[in-house]
């Protein structure tokens, strides 16, 4: 990985301008479960349960490891017909950003920029298991970070840093 956060354009511009820059989008984990195995009525309209987390860690230098935790679960008649878990992660150069735009930009843009290709795990995974292929909804990662940031003010006001689930 590379410690050094290129400009947006390939120029050496201002030193001391905001730059951001994706280095790189990986797979952290991954968890494919079908008890049955594709074996389901076809009669069957599962609930599906959806729950995202984010996660930050720095990684030295300008860098930040951002990663998207999906946890899908298809279940009928109060069985799981499929569970998927999966931690898409990727690394962000990050430099003289303001704080307030750090939060926002580590919050609410790195996941987003994460969701797609965690969609197309998760649809490839379903596929290979013999199930119809299943595409995470949109999300407003927006709402996610307001919310978190109004649970993080009403328990510790005037307090730094939420935590994003």
């Amino acid at each position: 990985m590379v410690d050094e956060v290129p400009a947006a354009n390939g120029q050496n511009g201002d030193p001391n301008a905001p730059q951001f820059a994706p280095q790189a989008v990986y797979l952290k984990d991954v968890s494919f479960e079908a008890p049955t195995g594709p074996r389901v009525n076809p009669n069957t309209n599962p609930t599906i349960n959806l729950n995202l987390n984010t996660a930050v860690n720095d990684i030295g230098g300008d860098m930040k490891e951002v990663v998207l935790t999906v946890r899908v679960e298809a279940q009928a008649d109060n069985k799981t017909l499929w569970l998927v878990e999966l931690q898409q992660a990727g690394a962000f150069g990050i430099r003289n950003v303001p704080q307030d735009d750090m939060q926002r930009l580590l919050g609410i843009f790195c996941p987003n920029y994460l969701l797609p290709y965690a969609r197309q795990v998760i649809s490839d995974l379903l596929m290979k298991g013999g199930f119809p292929p299943f595409l995470l909804p949109p999300v407003n990662f927006d709402a996610l970070f307001a919310q978190a940031a109004a649970r993080a003010q009403g328990q510790q006001p005037a307090a730094g840093t939420p935590s994003f689930n």
